[in-house]
């Protein structure tokens, strides 16, 4: 099994900054990609932004230039700084990561969520 712990939500306002961070424990293989979704009231949960083990990222347009995502691979850990925020940007967001036998099988696990609200 593997667990997420999250971290680092909060209020903030419009053009401030906010660090989230989450740990993965548990049974992790070598390969794999971590990664954030958000989820904001009556939407589809969505990806944020993702990084492979190997550190290939991909943003979704609408936080490109702005968020930047890191991992820590010997500690499973990943980040997602998020700049310059706006009001769209407020969600829950979740922290994923999706471990890979081959390149067709794979399994994910899901972090708790925590609430980013960005408002004046």
């Amino acid at each position: 099994q593997v667990q997420l712990v999250e971290s680092g939500g909060g209020l903030v306002q419009p053009g401030g900054s906010l660090r989230l961070s989450c740990a993965a424990s548990g049974s992790i293989v070598s390969r794999n990609a971590m990664g954030w979704y958000r989820q904001a009231p009556g939407e589809q949960r969505e990806l944020v932004a993702s990084i492979s083990s190997g550190g290939n990222t991909n943003y979704a347009d609408s936080v490109k230039d702005r968020f930047a995502i890191a991992r820590e691979n010997a500690k499973n850990t990943v980040y997602l700084q998020m700049n310059r925020l706006k009001p769209e940007d407020t969600a829950v967001y979740y922290c994923n990561i999706r471990t890979y036998w081959t390149v067709d099988i794979w399994r994910d696990y899901w972090g708790q969520g925590t609430q980013v609200t960005v408002s004046s």
